[in-house]
């Protein structure tokens, strides 16, 4: 399915509509900050990263169609596979080279589309935040577009790397207010990748000691 037909938006929109329904069925969902979200034009989402739901969780409460990075060998699961790719998901290698990945990427930032990542590269062990890789946040300065602040909370307890199948329970979604190209051209390399992590921690801490009722 071409991405960015019509056929592929429609079925998109489907699919976000059915997820939404069984996350809402499974567990108790609650989505905060979705007006700091840019409605138009390419944005660079980055969230942390707890569990399996976390692509979907965060793309259900997204007020526009997003699309994520995975990595390539989830693409060759019939017919998980053919599902995230018909979804717009951009496969990425971890193990091999992650240029073609990084390259599709910026394409997609550069035609106006919005961009789930994870810079911590793997799901937590502990429920916590880690360490940011740098080099994916630099795509947004080369693409020169927002870059979106995004936390999750619950997913760890919902679904930890220890289960093979996910329980119920609450989880929440905060997005953040997105920092703008005009702040992303002012930082250094490593003064971006500081403030992207402390972006995403400080949208972490709102869920966590600031718990909206579910």
């Amino acid at each position: 399915m071409q991405a960015g037909s019509f056929a592929q938006r429609l079925w998109y929109r489907l699919c976000k509509y059915l997820v939404r329904i069984a996350l809402s069925v499974m567990f108790r969902l609650h989505y905060s900050g979705t007006g700091n979200v840019p409605r138009s034009g390419g944005v660079l989402v980055v969230s942390n990263h707890q569990s399996h739901l976390d692509p979907p969780l965060v793309g259900a409460g997204f007020p526009r169609q997003m699309t994520f990075l995975a990595r390539v060998t989830l693409f060759r699961f019939s017919p998980f596979g053919w599902l995230i790719a018909s979804v717009g998901a951009i496969p990425i290698n971890r193990e091999g080279s992650a240029l073609p990945g990084i390259r599709a990427t910026l394409q997609a930032l550069q035609r106006g589309d919005a961009v789930l990542v994870f810079p911590e590269g793997t799901r937590t062990r502990d429920g916590n935040l880690g360490t940011f890789k740098p080099g994916l946040t630099l795509v947004a300065r080369r693409a020169k577009v927002p870059i979106q602040p995004v936390a999750v909370e619950g997913a760890y307890h919902a679904w930890p790397r220890s289960a093979s199948l996910p329980r119920s329970g609450g989880l929440r979604v905060h997005y953040g207010p997105p920092i703008l190209p005009d702040q992303i051209a002012a930082c250094s390399d490593e003064e971006l990748s500081a403030l992207v992590e402390q972006r995403v921690r400080e949208c972490f801490e709102r869920l966590r000691t600031r718990p909206d009722s579910l």
